[in-house]
Order: C-alpha cells, then structure tokens, then sequence
C-alpha cells in the first residue's frame, strides 16, 4: 500500500476513533513524558523513544502512528515483503503509541511494521520498515567539512537523498538548522503531520538527519520546526533541494536518483579553450519563460525540450557563442525574473523536471553552444517557507538590519561571515557547473556585496573592523568562490556584474584580486547609450562617450553588456532609445551594434534586441516575434548574425579583447563630424581590421583616413541593403593611395554612409 493511501486512511481512522481507544500500560515516568512531547510534537529525542530497544535478549519495538487501529511486526521477507508475524503490539498511549516485544535483535531490515488503517474506504494495510531503526547516517567527515564551509557536495549530502541502507531502499533527509529545539520531515506520505517524522540531532553541529524507508522520486516534502523559543515555525522548504514543485506549491520534491547520461563529453574537454582570453565569446540572454510562448495554449512557456527544438538552433544560426539565463534556481515570485531565488540547488519546476533541463545543457553542447547561468548569492527574498528566520534566529541572513536587510529589495542579505553560509552558497555554484555541465555564472549585484554602504545613508551602515566601508566577509567569500571554482573546475566561466572601479575584479586571487573571469563593462554601456539616445545634431558636444571606455578597456577582462536591466522598468527597448523616426532608429541601432561588436571585450545582446524589439520586455509576454515578417527588422536580425561570424572569424576582432595590443585609434577626435576610425589587431601577425563609424544622418564623401599600407576590402557595411539601410558604400573594394594621413604613409578616401559602420580587412 502507497504512504498517500495510508495516510488518507490513517486520518480517517484517527477522525472515526476519536481517543476511545487508550490502553495505558506501565510506562516509565520518563518515557510517559517523552510520550507526551511527542503527541504534542515537541519531542527533540525521538531515537530515545522509538524504534527498537533492547530488553536483554529480546528487542522492544515502539512506534508512533496516530489514527492506526493496529499494528504487527512481521517478518521481512528476502524482497521487503511480508512475512510470519512477530508480535502483535498494543496500544500504550492513546495519541497512537504502540509497543511490544519480539525475541532477538533482528536489525533495522530484519523486521516490518504492518499497519492497518481502517478507513471510510474499508481496512488497508501498509507495510515499511521502522525510521527509528537505522543508526546514524552522516559521517563525522561529512559534518566537520559542513561546519568548516568546506563541504562542496551539500547536494549529496543535506536534502533528500534516496539511498539504500541494509537492502533498504528509502531517502535520507538532512538539514541544518542548529537553533531549532524539534525538526521533523513532514509530507504527503505522513499527512503533513510534524510530530510522525522528527529527526536525530547531530548535536555539535547542529545537523538533523532522519531516513524514511519507501519514499522515493517524486515524494513532496517539508520541515517543520520548533524554534529556539518553543514556538512553531511556519513550514519551511528544503534550502538544498534538488527538485520542487511548481509555484505556487512551496513544497520540495525527492529528486530522481538515476544519473543523467552525459554525451557532451567533446565539448567539456574543449570547453578551457572557449573559453580563454582570446576566444570569441558572445552571449545571447534570455529569460527562458518568455522568450516564446503558445498563446493557444493558455500563453504557457516552453518546457526545456521545446526550448532545445527551437531555441537552440536559433541561437546556432544568429552566430552566438553562448546562451545566458536569467536565474533558473527555484523562485517563488515570477515577476523577479528568478533574481529572488530560495532553492539555489533546483531548477524551477516551471519549465520541467531536473533531468530535463540537465538534457537540454547536453544538447546545447551538442550544437557547439555554452550556457552560462544567472545566480545571486547576495541576498534572497522573505517569504516565511524560505531561508528567512529559518531555525527562529537569523541563521542564513545578518539579524542587525543595517548589514542584514536590502533597502532597494526588500530582501534578506546573506550572512557570509559565517562558514555554513558561506559553504552553501559556494556548493551551489558548484551543483550547476559540476553536476549540471553550466559552463558558468554570471555573479548577480557583485557591488552591493562588497561596500557595506551601497544604497545606504551614513547611520545606516555598519562599518567593518578597521572603519571602512569595504565587506571583508564578501571579498574573502568572491575570493574563496572562484578559487574553488578554478580548481574544481578548470575553464568554467565566472563573470561579476559589478558596476564600481572596484579594482581587480577579473584579476587573479594571488595578486588580490578577486578572481573572477570577466567583468560586466558597466562604464561602457552607461557612456555609450547615453551618446547613442541622443539627437545626432549635439553628438559632437559628446564625443568622449565613445572614446572614454577605451581608457580603461584593459584594466579588467570585460564583457559587454546590453542585458535585460536597460529594457525594463520604464527604459523602454533598445531601438526604443535611439533619436528620430523608425528609419533614424534602425540606422541607429545598426551602427551602435556595429559599434559594439567591434569594440574590445566579449559580447552579451538581450533577446529580442537583435530584431529591434520596438516595446519594452515584458516577462508574461511573447517576444515579438511577427516584426521578423518586416524587413526592417529582419535586417536588424541578419546584422547581428553577420556581426556574429565576423567576430568568431576574424581573430583581429577577438583575441585582443583583453589585450591594449589588439586597439588603437586612427581617428578619435574628430568630433565635428561624429566619425571614429580604429583599427583591430589580430595577435602573432594574424589580419588587421579597420572599423570607421559615422554617427550622424550625413553621408560623408570623401573621407581620408590613414591606414598601414596594403590591399583593402569591405568586408561588413550596415548601410547595406541587406540590413534596411541604403546601400551607400565602397563597392567593396576602395582605392589605395600612396598619401601620408594620421601617421600612416598611406590612406583610404571612403564613403562613409550616414548612421552607419564600416568594417575593412587588409591582405
């Protein structure tokens, strides 16, 4: 019989019997008052109450089960089936206490409890071995690395865990919470009743385990908790859950045992080499359940294998290196677009199960695509089944709001001067790169990690221990996390979103930095849209946003960043912000595209931006799909994708991007006619490009600009007819002429189209 079918009885029973059926026999004083801890489910101890006990040569077995009319001990058969019966116990305690002993010391597999219920359905019988058999489950190693912060397997180690103990199939679960006074597994199998499962406490650190044989894949769960104070805590979801179920379900999952088969074992083996300096990386993100949805069917998102179908190939043929989620990590409110995640370890039952989205990170290998995730170990939201006040204290979050408290979002801050905090959020990161395969993480709000003062007025702040406002605890954690990382799991990408001059960020540990692999080039997307939103008249007066990034270009290894944050909460879309009418907005789109693409530093281009989106993203909707019947913004499209292989194929365009050798200016200062020139050097004698922008609706003839002697080829004109502009250019080829100009003993004389980019190759 099924735990559902017997508890489903079991509650029935317990309503029809009422407290009638007490039978109270000799207990001792103090398991009478153990009993009674336990019927009021304030029983901390429950192993020195139930399961079996010795009785010299014989085996007293006591058990709790509420609402039972009887139970047996039977004999186990080879199978887990039923055999003779043992003992029939009797009732010792009217709340479902039932006792009696059985010769020998059989062991936790060596018997079977049969338990009948009678229901409204008729008398069902459930048969399981006894939890309160089994002896301890963690190992010492396993709860010294815990307390430490050093155990980096959280996810096989807390949580549910479906093991076998003595040919004993069930699920260990494990949590910790080291204030709570009682902690008990409750779920569908036990009819949520928090006194029939409590847990062992591994006391010195404060780690409650218990296994329940028969529970297996699929079984929804929680913890209850009595905390410190003696009061009952709300029911709290499993902070290392591997799976959970769907929102608005607060309830985790046991997770499916069966280990993914992996066939991108290419890919990983490659994967350091993608991932170097001088690879093009180019990064497509999206947030997964709105980047296409079925309105037929109730406007519902895609599950992960539809996204494989379709997203895949269409990230494939558009050229990008990479695909960037937003946060998959389990969250409860759809409208944080997952940046306010409670289950770090499980991906969102929103798009399908654990296994499938594990099939859908191999078969974006599969097609030569990386995927890189959000994740945000700054702070987590307060909903009361999450991690906030878990045990009754401020276990994951600071209690002093000035440190523990985000005034921006209304959520907790994670307390990373503490050891089992700070292990828990590196073992996250490692779930979904180790056992996973993501190829990497995007560090969400690095900055309000690392200054105790972000987003806060002087008295509201604590300082740290020498005064500052620097977050020694966040550095040494940003330190210790990509450290481990880089040694676990070597080419893995970790890029921050940090937008201060914190020095260093991409730099490694050793020279103290804080070792992340890219940083977002905050600086440069700030600068550049605030030259491009503006009317071309006064680009002139504004010259330096352009030009001023390449000032710091190399002090850290950046990615480029035209993400999500600029197509939202009232900034409108991208082609939205360009000056003019729809032509003048596409021609500025595909020159501030241009721009990007051949600026040094790895690529990130939001979805929907590569069409020229004309509405703000909205996460309940559909991208837009239907502009792409319109040629304007199919040529936007076919712009980014050509952008795309001239990147990953020209090495002058990308194995510079962290490299002052692969830049410099021809043409910087010519701010009257809002024209730039640069070239892009390849490394070790590869190609040289010459990239020209005229960012003004004048088309300029004529133009003279100095260049290394050579041939000279048009390789990339986004005034092309291809792309919705009006095919001004250079027929492909432009004349060399022997005239000395910017310090070069040769020049071009180009055409240069209005709003546009020019992309020239020597040789």
């Amino acid at each position: 019989m099924s735990f559902a079918k017997a508890t489903k009885a079991a509650k029935a029973a317990k309503k029809a019997a009422g407290t009638d059926a007490a039978t109270a026999t000799s207990l001792s004083p103090r398991d009478a008052a153990m009993i009674d801890e336990l019927a009021r489910g304030r029983l901390a101890d429950p192993f020195a109450l139930l399961g079996p006990q010795r009785r010299g040569g014989n085996t007293l077995v006591r058990t709790f089960q509420p609402g039972a009319a009887a139970v047996d001990v039977v004999a186990r058969g080879p199978n887990g089936d039923e055999g003779a019966v043992l003992q029939t116990l009797r009732r010792v305690h009217e709340a479902g206490v039932f006792e009696g002993e059985i010769s020998g010391h059989p062991g936790a597999s060596g018997y079977l409890l049969k338990i009948t219920w009678a229901g409204p359905d008729g008398t069902v019988h459930q048969l399981t071995e006894n939890p309160y058999a089994f002896g301890l489950l963690l190992g010492d190693l396993d709860l010294h690395l815990l307390a430490e912060g050093n155990h980096f397997e959280l996810g096989r180690c807390l949580g549910a865990q479906q093991l076998t103990i003595d040919g004993v199939h069930g699920t260990r679960f494990a949590l910790w919470a080291p204030n709570a006074r009682r902690v008990s597994v409750v779920g569908d199998f036990n009819g949520w009743d928090g006194r029939r499962h409590p847990m062992r406490l591994r006391h010195a650190q404060g780690v409650w385990e218990l296994f329940i044989p028969r529970i297996g894949t699929g079984a929804a769960y929680r913890y209850e908790m009595v905390g410190a104070d003696g009061r009952l805590l709300p029911q709290k979801s499993d902070p290392v859950a591997r799976a959970t179920l769907a929102p608005p379900s607060t309830a985790s999952m046991v997770a499916s045992a069966a280990p993914f088969q992996w066939t991108d074992n290419a890919w990983m083996a490659g994967r350091a080499e993608r991932h170097a300096r001088t690879a093009p990386i180019s990064i497509y993100e999206l947030h997964a359940g709105s980047w296409r949805r079925i309105p037929e069917q109730g406007n519902r998102s895609l599950n992960w294998d539809e996204l494989a179908e379709r997203l895949i190939p269409y990230v494939v043929e558009l050229g990008f290196t990479h695909i960037e989620l937003l946060p998959i990590m389990e969250h409860p409110f759809g409208g944080s677009w997952g940046y306010q995640p409670l289950n770090l370890f499980a991906p969102t039952a929103r798009y399908g199960s654990p296994a499938a989205f594990a099939s859908f990170v191999n078969r974006c290998h599969e097609a030569g695509l990386g995927l890189i995730l959000d994740w945000v170990p700054a702070h987590f939201p307060s909903d009361a089944h999450g991690l906030a006040h878990f045990d009754g204290t401020a276990l994951y979050e600071h209690q002093d709001p000035r440190e523990g408290f985000h005034q921006d979002w209304n959520t907790l801050i994670f307390n990373l001067g503490r050891n089992e905090v700070c292990g828990f959020l590196i073992a996250s990161a490692l779930e979904w790169i180790e056992h996973f395969h993501v190829d990497g993480l995007r560090v969400d709000a690095v900055a309000s990690m690392l200054y105790r003062d972000y987003s806060r007025k002087a008295g509201e702040w604590v300082p740290n221990i020498h005064g500052g406002r620097e977050n020694l605890e966040a550095v040494a954690f940003l330190r210790k996390l990509n450290q481990v990382v880089a040694e676990r799991c070597p080419g893995a990408l970790m890029i921050a979103e940090e937008s201060t001059a914190w020095p260093g960020v991409s730099a490694p540990v050793q020279v103290g930095g804080l070792g992340f692999t890219y940083k977002w080039n905050m600086g440069w997307m700030h600068d550049t849209l605030r030259y491009i939103v503006r009317d071309p008249l006064f680009r002139r007066h504004h010259h330096h946003d352009l030009t001023f990034g390449l000032h710091y270009a190399f002090s850290e290894d950046f990615v480029l960043p035209i993400s999500h944050d600029e197509v939202v909460h009232g900034k409108g879309s991208l082609i939205g912000k360009m000056p003019g009418d729809l032509a003048g907005k596409l021609a500025n789109l595909r020159a501030y595209l241009g721009f990007m693409w051949t600026h040094p530093g790895k690529k990130l281009l939001f979805m929907g931006c590569e069409f020229g989106q004309l509405t703000e993203w909205n996460h309940d909707s559909s991208l837009p799909w239907e502009l792409l019947d319109d040629p304007r913004h199919r040529g936007i499209h076919a712009l980014v994708r050509d952008l795309n292989h001239l990147y990953s194929s020209e090495p002058a365009l990308h194995d510079g991007d962290c490299d002052p050798r692969g830049f410099s200016w021809v043409i910087g200062d010519d701010n009257d006619n809002s024209v730039f020139a640069f070239l892009r050097h390849g490394m070790e004698g590869a190609s040289t490009l010459l990239v020209v922008c005229n960012m003004t609706p004048v088309p300029r003839e004529h133009y003279r600009i100095g260049v290394p002697d050579g041939q000279w080829r048009e390789v990339l004109n986004s005034d092309a007819a291809i792309y919705g502009g009006g095919n001004i250019g250079n027929l492909g080829a432009p004349a060399m002429e022997a005239t000395a100009s910017h310090g070069y003993p040769a020049s071009l004389v180009l055409t240069l189209p209005p709003l546009s980019i020019l992309v020239l190759k020597r040789g």
